[in-house]
């Protein structure tokens, strides 16, 4: 696994729709060695920091094999990498194989894996369609958001170097698949909640999930 490329940008105002948009979605390769923070790449920031963004979210990353089979569904000539706003465009990283808590070398930074993405319309907006985010979730190659764990620099090239295995089987797709296509019963949902690694945000989805549920069952 590698890095086959690292990407950033700054907000832009964009219009769509009839509308102004401000989206940090439009992310365009840089070489060399790039620093990155808890938060953020160097030269990277998010718009709406409501959904973007933080800890949880502060590095996104998206494989090359998914990227062939979007040419394979879209007709498009611009394939550049940060196409989908990832920051990095990496090969060999699949969401089937990465657990939720895996930890990664990447350059001189430690990256643990957290969650997929769930897209928002910002995805409409970069590929001028606006059926684009319900075919991205349809489709189910989510990419991976990455927590960082220590501070670094990265760089295009660099090897992605698993240095610990999650003590878990629950996949980066597990959690896709649960959210977007409901899939899993009470057991596998409760044992998510408890994930400790899994993004502060969705636990407390699965949590509240769990509490429901045991509600509904003491009144049944």
């Amino acid at each position: 696994m590698q890095i086959h490329s690292v990407n950033v940008g700054l907000p832009r105002t964009v219009e769509w729709e009839g509308r102004i948009v401000t989206t940090g979605i439009f992310k365009e390769p840089v070489t060399g060695p790039i620093p990155l923070n808890f938060v953020n790449l160097q030269g990277d920031r998010q718009a709406d920091l409501t959904v973007h963004g933080g800890p949880d979210k502060a590095v996104y990353a998206y494989d090359l094999t998914h990227y062939a089979v979007w040419k394979s569904e879209i007709a498009r000539s611009d394939w550049t990498p940060g196409l989908f706003g990832e920051n990095l465009t990496t090969e060999g990283l699949l969401e089937s194989e990465v657990r939720i808590g895996d930890l990664f070398r990447a350059g001189t930074a430690l990256l643990r894996a957290v969650q997929p993405r769930f897209p928002c319309y910002k995805l409409n907006v970069r590929f001028d369609d606006p059926g684009m985010t319900r075919r991205f979730a349809q489709l189910g190659r989510p990419g991976i958001y990455f927590r960082v764990v220590e501070p670094g620099i990265i760089a295009a090239g660099d090897a992605l170097a698993l240095t610990e295995a999650a003590e878990t089987d629950v996949t980066i797709q597990t959690v896709n698949d649960v959210v977007l296509k409901q899939k899993g019963d009470y057991e596998l949902v409760a044992r998510l909640a408890s994930l400790p690694h899994l993004a502060e945000s969705l636990r407390a989805k699965f949590s509240n999930h769990v509490s429901r549920q045991q509600s509904q069952d003491k009144l049944s």
